[in-house]
């Protein structure tokens, strides 16, 4: 690279940071560690080649997070994994035992079947992009606590402006209800697309829950062709 292009090389992640930082509402050279309750509009990112360098800006925004109590009970911040450039997110609530103690999310029983759920879509793991609202594991897997998912769930919205991704799986009803801003029933929210911010977004049921109701599996199945059709996908199958 000469050095004209390095030079527009940093200008560039400079820029980047400036926006993540100004979007956020955050400033580290403040140490400012709280958030106002109102949700900021997400990171614009302007080309392709500025994701992977918008995803490690924000997880270096996020640093070691003490913004809400689940911090204090966390073993790993589990940020989210997964291509840059993905056509396709999925969006849990939170991370489980064996997230916390990995730092990946996804990664115990309802994660081998999101893999199987992935794989049936046609794509591998890497080509997809998959996070939580809330980065920290809430004690016994319970549900994020409102003020955790909006201090937390801007730092997901960074991740969709970032990824921009086609299609948006929000998998069970905490994750589908942040990102919609509605108190309905994942019942009534599953089967559809929904539009946000220039995404597709479809709710479905959580892997966790089809591990104890094998029953849901079917309309799972029926939410997935949709997005199959939605990507053009070949599908690989149930």
């Amino acid at each position: 690279m000469n050095q004209g292009n390095r030079g527009e090389a940093h200008a560039d992640r400079d820029a980047l940071i400036a926006k993540l930082k100004e979007r956020i509402g955050w400033d580290v050279e403040t140490g400012l560690d709280g958030y106002p309750p109102a949700r900021p509009a997400a990171v614009p990112v302007d080309a392709a080649r500025e994701r992977p360098a918008g995803l490690d800006t924000l997880r270096e925004q996020i640093g070691d997070c003490q913004r809400c109590g689940l911090a204090q009970g966390r073993t790993s911040i589990v940020f989210g994994e997964g291509a840059a450039d993905a056509r396709l997110m999925f969006v849990g609530e939170g991370p489980g035992h064996q997230e916390d103690l990995s730092g990946r999310p996804f990664v115990g029983a309802a994660g081998k079947l999101l893999d199987r759920m992935i794989a049936a879509l046609g794509l591998a793991r890497e080509q997809v992009f998959i996070c939580n609202v809330v980065k920290c594991r809430p004690p016994n897997n319970r549900d994020p606590l409102p003020e955790e998912a909006a201090t937390c769930g801007r730092f997901l919205r960074a991740q969709i402006e970032i990824v921009r991704p086609e299609v948006i799986v929000a998998l069970g009803r905490p994750a589908a209800q942040f990102l919609l801003d509605t108190d309905a029933p994942i019942g009534a929210l599953r089967g559809r697309f929904h539009e946000l911010d220039g995404a597709r977004l479809m709710p479905t049921y959580h892997p966790a829950y089809l591990l104890r109701n094998e029953s849901a599996k079917r309309p799972v199945w029926e939410d997935l062709k949709q997005v199959i059709g939605a990507l053009g996908l070949a599908g690989g199958g149930r």
